[in-house]
């Protein structure tokens, strides 16, 4: 069995480690994402596939520094992610399930605040929404 380069170990127990210090793991909750977005300023990663997005994305919904980066298609937005690897990125997609994973992609890419919305984006987008009004 081929041995994982050291630096690929290295970084996955950095992001365990940077996890464990983050309440519920860095999963967080509706107004927790909402105060992430608004008096943070992460950035917000939808992530949704287009078969699952009915109505506006988030970067359509005019949530600042939201962007429209759909899992199956991931790899082709990795040149929008920030620069600065300690700014802090919110995931989130209808369950979790690829929002999770994007965080972990994020993670072995050395980014270190990443979180992941344990609500529906839909909600996200309607709490921006009402807020603007």
């Amino acid at each position: 069995m081929a041995t994982l380069d050291q630096n690929i170990v290295e970084r996955i127990e950095a992001s365990i480690a940077r996890a464990k210090e983050k309440p519920d793991l860095g999963n967080v909750n509706m107004e927790k994402a909402i105060e992430l977005i608004r008096d943070v300023g992460a950035v917000l990663l939808d992530v949704r596939p287009p078969a699952k997005v009915s109505g506006e994305n988030a970067e359509e919904a005019d949530i600042p520094d939201a962007y429209y980066t759909p899992y199956t298609e991931f790899a082709n937005y990795l040149d929008i992610l920030p620069k600065d690897k300690t700014a802090p990125i919110l995931v989130a997609c209808l369950k979790g399930w690829f929002a999770n994973r994007v965080m972990g992609y994020l993670e072995a890419l050395g980014y270190e605040n990443v979180f992941v919305l344990g609500a529906n984006i839909e909600d996200l987008i309607a709490a921006h929404k009402a807020h603007t009004k």
